[in-house]
């Protein structure tokens, strides 16, 4: 069927489309209010960790979601769209890279017994330095790379399907989200996950069978993305861009591909591997777990999941470039420009549009609010996370006698914050978009976490890494890593067919290439300052290492005078915590009552704890023990996920 058929008449939603959008969300917003007071809000490990005590499966749904948000419905079937297979790799990756984090990592996490990301620096090298410049740069990132990529899908869904009001429409998700994820944190953000997972599937799956059954099936889909080549590229008689090569449908490419592979097999695997184990999105899932096991099993489940997408997301995105090749593959500038008021290609509708031209009433309205879905759970972990880091790694250094109440409004009030940064970034958003999203979320991810993975790997495999060398390392390898992003924003990518003048360690150096020579610059750098400076004493990095995660020596302080000092402001805080209890406890107005009720404020002084049931408590929350049956059972499964991994990459490569 001819691209002009589906564009004869406008496509608006029905009623019906519109209730089921309605009813979800409202779905949702029950959901996320209800777990809210089912968890323990009052706490920094109820609101941020979910009390460390979610089962396996919500816990995997959740790494699912949380890393499948609008941006890939957008940016993964985009790129497919332009290039056929090739961006898969970065899903296949993460299968190995999940395994990694539940069977390498998390244990490590785990048995230090940390909050954050940043604290684990912060425990495994004393100082706050070090803890100070990667919350910095995490948060940074957060807005520039999760948030900008999100509301810049979350754009085009409302844009190119809705036809909504955009700023309303990013107001109105945005403040459903912050609802619940302000009242109940962790917990709240998990649960809704879970219900995103399955309404995002049982969509996405739909869809898929649809787009198939137009295309005539798989072979036919093969036969018709290989055609599909704009009108304007035929007439002038262009015969490189815009055309498919037969390189589309195999993700192992020749170095001068867009995606070589050196940088699909090696490149990936890294940002992968940063994203997984290191980011604090995905890892506070993972500690928000039961223990252990049910941690790695999670990882599991979502590791099944990360195969999903080929079938949900690449294929999609090739379909809707065989039946509108003019519209989703245009080359000119023009008419690219027409079509999604952007220049720089249109490959990022291609999903939207299926959705839009082929789905029925009713269905419809499933999938939008099913891709919508995706850009909330995106979202609301984008703010948990950010909120947790600069509450545990920020403020609590600003005050450092701050109650748990304290902590858990700074959290809330941070939340707040990030959703009114997010809609005041739309404009550059729609300003600056890349044609692929994808692409522009791989690149700029590039520039930055090489060098804070090159430091985690040293730091928990390496005994001899000491702080000097982990910061050194880290801003060397930033340096290095903001001069090349500097460079590609100066110089820019030139257009298909355009004369490449650009310096030849730009033009030469592909940016998965750039991400490994990053890697290397950056463990050379903290392996030779680490060599020249006092190492660390064995007894103090005691279950901070991978060699040490099971051991039971205490392990000594790296500062004893930190130490002191931050026993003394627990004191201060226990006795601030008994003053909030009995104000709490008094004779309150409805309203005082009714704000204590939402902020998990609680009448009930705080117990008293003493030393030994301290250290039982810790020693519960750091052991890494397993069970003999299900630790057997895990790695059982772990290697069966990998070889589903192996798979795939061969089937598909």
């Amino acid at each position: 069927m001819a691209a002009n058929d589906y564009d004869d008449e406008e496509v608006t939603l029905e009623v019906w489309d519109i209730v089921i959008i309605v009813a979800h969300f409202m779905l949702v917003l029950g959901l996320g209010i209800w777990s809210s007071f089912k968890s323990n809000r009052g706490t920094t490990s109820g609101y941020f960790l979910a009390g460390r005590d979610m089962s396996w499966w919500l816990v995997g749904m959740s790494l699912y979601v949380s890393n499948i948000g609008s941006s890939s419905f957008i940016g993964l079937s985009g790129s497919a769209s332009s290039s056929g297979y090739a961006v898969v790799a970065y899903e296949f990756h993460g299968i190995f890279c999940l395994v990694l984090l539940g069977f390498i990592f998390v244990p490590v996490y785990f048995a230090s017994g940390i909050y954050t990301i940043p604290e684990y620096l912060k425990k495994r090298f004393g100082g706050n330095r070090l803890r100070w410049v990667l919350a910095i740069l995490l948060l940074f990132s957060t807005v520039i790379i999760g948030v900008s990529a999100e509301m810049y899908a979350g754009t085009i869904i409302i844009q190119q399907v809705l036809g909504w009001n955009l700023y309303l429409s990013v107001c109105l998700l945005l403040a459903m989200a912050a609802i619940y994820t302000v009242a109940g944190g962790l917990t709240a953000v998990i649960y809704t996950d879970a219900l995103q997972t399955v309404i995002m599937l049982i969509g996405a799956f739909i869809l898929m069978g649809i787009g198939l059954n137009e295309i005539g099936g798989m072979e036919n889909l093969k036969l018709a993305y290989m055609t599909a080549v704009p009108n304007t590229t035929q007439l002038s008689n262009e015969t490189v861009c815009g055309v498919p090569t037969q390189f589309d449908l195999h993700i192992f490419r020749p170095l001068d591909d867009p995606l070589p592979w050196p940088g699909v097999v090696f490149g990936i695997f890294l940002l992968s591997a940063w994203y997984f184990c290191t980011n604090q999105v995905l890892v506070q899932r993972s500690l928000a777990a039961k223990n252990v096991t049910h941690a790695k099993a999670a990882s599991i489940l979502a590791g099944y999941f990360k195969i999903l997408p080929m079938f949900l997301m690449i294929y999609p995105g090739m379909i809707s470039r065989a039946l509108w090749p003019d519209l989703v593959a245009c080359q000119d500038p023009e008419i690219c420009d027409r079509v999604c008021n952007n220049p720089n290609g249109c490959s990022d509708i291609a999903y939207p549009r299926m959705v839009l031209k082929l789905m029925p009433t009713g269905l419809r309205g499933l999938m939008l609010a099913a891709m919508l879905a995706a850009l909330m759970s995106s979202l609301t972990s984008i703010f948990n996370s950010a909120s947790t880091i600069f509450t545990l790694d920020c403020w609590v250094k600003i005050r450092p006698t701050s109650t748990e109440l304290e902590l858990v409004m700074v959290g809330r009030l941070v939340t707040l914050i990030l959703v009114v940064v997010s809609v005041l970034w739309i404009p550059f958003i729609q300003a600056y978009g890349s044609g692929e999203l994808f692409i522009y979320i791989q690149s700029m991810t590039s520039y930055f976490s090489p060098p804070m993975f090159a430091v985690y790997v040293l730091a928990m495999f390496w005994e001899r890494m000491n702080e000097p060398g982990a910061f050194y390392g880290m801003i060397g390898g930033f340096a290095v890593g903001i001069t090349r992003m500097l460079m590609d924003l100066f110089y820019g990518v030139p257009g298909c067919g355009d004369e490449d003048n650009r310096p030849p360690i730009v033009a030469n150096l592909h940016y998965l290439h750039f991400a490994c020579v990053l890697f290397g610059i950056t463990l050379v750098l903290s392996i030779f300052v680490a060599l020249i400076t006092q190492p660390i004493p064995r007894r103090k990095i005691i279950r901070l290492t991978w060699w040490t995660r099971f051991s039971k020596v205490p392990r000594e302080a790296m500062d004893e005078e930190e130490e002191q000092q931050d026993e003394k402001n627990e004191l201060i805080k226990l006795e601030k915590e008994k003053q909030i209890a009995k104000d709490a406890s008094g004779d309150l107005s409805f309203a005082r009552k009714l704000w204590n009720m939402l902020c998990g404020i609680s009448s009930l002084a705080p117990p008293e704890i003493s030393p030994e049931d301290k250290l039982r408590a810790e020693q519960k929350m750091t052991t890494i023990v397993e069970p003999r049956k299900w630790k057997i059972f895990a790695a059982a499964n772990a290697i069966l996920l990998c070889g589903a991994g192996v798979f795939v990459f061969a089937y598909f490569g």
